[in-house]
């Protein structure tokens, strides 16, 4: 395969800029995109803004601008197919699969959803309409209904010519489901099962017993499972154990990677740009933000108060304040790190929301041991440089507040969990802060009670 050093395309996006992508030079630069190898034409479009990338991509020969089109992130084509207008997008459209067009319209406003799905012909949008039947978030919306089916009955020369066929048409051709009357799924036969087999047997004799998804499972939680699992797809039934579509790896690497990338926005206090950040406009990006900046700063309302409430006991023992963001930094990070822990665990299903107070437990003892280590070490260094009491309180501080901390950031994506929420909305944030506020009442009151104030 040909390949394209990465400083060929550093030129190519500088020539893109630099010319603005003027008419006299739309030939060379289809040029260029025609000696460059389709993952590096894919890379160079992602880091374009959609109007700069919309250009590129009806640069691109039909063919090789369906397969970039196809490979962006939804909301990516969303944006470019609004930047192109109406013209060249029916074929772009229309080439992706349905499950993939659901993807793209649920990031169009939808009134352009609309028009675009106006223009599919009947069988695709019969389709489409479908997939857009069942539930955000469930493995309905994410699946594809082009699956591969056969009978039980049916011999394997047959099945691999039907499979020959059909395998434009088909979303994999790897695991083939086997239904009876109504579709009812009976098992799974794999490709290589199929090659392994003498030509006249019966599919029935070589299929195998198969896990399947329901079609209004949790797609994430779906994700996740046939990720696992080591399998290529699971195919998906309804109530009746009918055969609807099949779920496939590739669609499981991206539901987990977005679900990965939004709680990991999330845990830093922003939300998931679900595009590539050069290709994110500006002000998307400030949106992405200034809600939780907000949120947060009227939750940071809470520590000013507890501040004021203590503002007497200040006034009489300065010294205290110094160790104020020590005892909050501590106490925010422990509750994260433990936040973090469990989120990842309840991802994984290691822990389920039945395992609260073991979690809890667990968490407890951990915060406290090392708020023991960091007590000590407290006590040491404030008794040597201000003295016993002081040393006192910073010690019996900082074992609180890491027990404290730990224990609730352990609890609050279980919590986050239990009512419907997500639980890195609930992680380290709101966690940062709560432990702030509670820190420094326990902070305090030891210093009132060691102080006699």
């Amino acid at each position: 395969m040909k390949t394209v050093d990465l400083r060929a395309l550093q030129d190519l996006e500088t020539n893109l800029t630099r010319r603005n992508l003027r008419s006299e030079d739309l030939n060379g630069i289809r040029e260029e995109l025609a000696r460059i190898p389709l993952h590096d034409v894919i890379h160079v479009v992602e880091r374009q803004p959609s109007k700069r990338g919309a250009v590129l991509v009806r640069l691109l020969a039909p063919e090789r601008a369906a397969a970039a089109f196809d490979a962006l992130d939804p909301a990516h084509q969303a944006e470019i197919v609004e930047a192109l207008g109406h013209e060249d997008v029916t074929g772009l459209f229309s080439a992706l699969g349905a499950e993939d067009r659901v993807r793209m319209l649920d990031n169009m406003p939808p009134a352009i959803a609309e028009r675009f799905l106006g223009n599919l012909d009947d069988e695709s949008r019969a389709v489409t309409d479908l997939i857009l039947g069942y539930e955000k978030g469930s493995v309905g919306r994410a699946m594809s209904p082009q699956v591969a089916a056969v009978g039980p009955d049916e011999e394997v020369r047959d099945v691999v010519e039907k499979l020959k066929a059909n395998v434009d048409e088909l979303e994999t051709i790897y695991t083939v489901a086997v239904v009876g009357q109504d579709r009812t799924l009976c098992g799974v036969v794999g490709l290589r099962d199929l090659f392994k087999t003498q030509p006249g047997d019966r599919v029935g004799d070589v299929m195998r017993d198969f896990p399947s998804l329901q079609v209004d499972d949790e797609a994430e939680e779906a994700a996740r499972r046939l990720l696992s699992s080591g399998e290529l797809a699971f195919p998906v039934v309804d109530d009746g154990n009918r055969l609807v579509g099949i779920f496939t790896f590739d669609e499981a690497q991206d539901i987990v990677e977005h679900a990965d990338s939004e709680d990991t926005a999330r845990q830093g206090g922003s939300e998931s740009l679900k595009q590539p950040y050069l290709a994110t406009p500006v002000l998307k990006l400030v949106r992405s933000r200034i809600v939780w900046l907000l949120v947060l700063a009227l939750s940071a309302i809470l520590t000013v108060q507890v501040l004021g409430v203590f503002e007497g006991t200040l006034a009489q023992v300065t010294v205290l304040s110094l160790f104020i963001p020590l005892l909050t930094g501590t106490g925010g990070n422990t509750g994260n790190q433990a936040a973090t822990t469990v989120t990842r665990a309840l991802a994984l299903h290691d822990v389920s929301k039945g395992d609260v107070f073991k979690v809890m437990w667990r968490e407890l003892r951990v915060g406290a041991t090392l708020g023991a280590v960091l007590g000590v070490l407290g006590l040491g260094i404030a008794w040597a440089v201000f003295g016993q009491e002081i040393g006192i309180i910073i010690g019996s501080t900082l074992f609180c507040v890491c027990a404290m901390s730990a224990t609730v950031g352990g609890m609050m994506p279980i919590l986050a969990k239990t009512v419907g929420a997500d639980p890195a909305v609930f992680s380290n944030p709101f966690i940062s802060t709560f432990c702030d506020a509670t820190g420094l009442i326990i902070y305090f009151l030891i210093a009132k009670s060691v102080l006699g104030l």
